[in-house]
């Protein structure tokens, strides 16, 4: 399933976060959005699961999820949202519940999604027990189990080390070279975007309007920390947003 945005203007009131965004996300690609602090990118996000209506302009969803697939839209967010009173199985089989599935289905796919997040050793563990990137694992399990034909992950890896954030998204290319996803990923970190997108979509300082959209061709699972061609486009895309960051940053202080 593809997602198309076309000509997408958000307003709150008198503030307008985003405008005349045009934007295509294909089926089996991730597509990164980066921008000055407050350009819109989360808010581009809501609109994507449907959270919030845009001012003007569509946000279509085009094809046929996958006969599998439960949720067609499914997030994962930076503070983890877990369940503290449950395992981390017990986390994963909550998205299940409201499914029509067996218990051995679901058993099954919670076995799945935590083979494939490295978890299942961990499968009766309390998220007060976990890390930081455990944690999150857990998070991405419980978007897996869904089979969404898109993922929607809005700034994933940012309350992260530095070092659990590497750790991370080698786990995230590598989930995506053994089974191809979709999604939409926002981040404020350019060494993340050039490691994770298969384009990268630069919007402006607000209102967000796209200035760019980056194409990488290089194979995800042939990138890596220190590749100086990865080094080069994120210089590139600091250079463009660089200017717009500290207006973006002068005007947030002034509000």
């Amino acid at each position: 399933m593809d997602i198309r945005l076309s000509g997408i203007s958000h307003s709150y009131g008198d503030l307008e976060v985003l405008r005349n965004i045009s934007l295509d996300v294909p089926s089996g690609k991730i597509v990164c959005i980066v921008g000055p602090t407050g350009c819109g990118k989360s808010t581009l996000l809501r609109l994507i699961g449907g959270l919030e209506t845009p001012s003007k302009g569509s946000v279509l969803q085009l094809g046929v999820p996958a006969e599998d697939c439960l949720n067609p839209l499914t997030y994962v967010f930076q503070d983890f949202a877990l369940l503290p009173w449950r395992s981390v199985a017990g986390n994963v089989s909550l998205v299940l519940e409201d499914h029509d599935l067996s218990r051995a289905e679901t058993r099954k796919t919670i076995s799945d999604v935590l083979a494939r997040t490295k978890l299942t050793d961990f499968a009766r563990a309390l998220p007060k027990q976990l890390s930081g990137g455990m944690k999150q694992r857990v998070a991405i399990a419980r978007a897996l189990a869904v089979k969404p034909a898109v993922m929607l992950m809005d700034e994933p890896l940012s309350a992260l080390d530095s070092q659990t954030r590497e750790l991370l998204m080698d786990d995230l290319v590598a989930l995506w070279t053994r089974q191809p996803f979709s999604a939409v990923y926002v981040t404020h970190n350019l060494d993340e975007a050039v490691r994770m997108g298969h384009s990268i979509v630069v919007l402006s300082r607000r209102p967000g309007q796209i200035r760019e959209v980056i194409h990488l061709e290089k194979p995800l699972d042939e990138r890596s920390y220190g590749d100086s061609d990865l080094q080069f486009r994120q210089k590139y895309l600091w250079n463009l947003m660089r200017d717009e960051a500290k207006a973006a940053d002068s005007e947030l202080i002034n509000v």
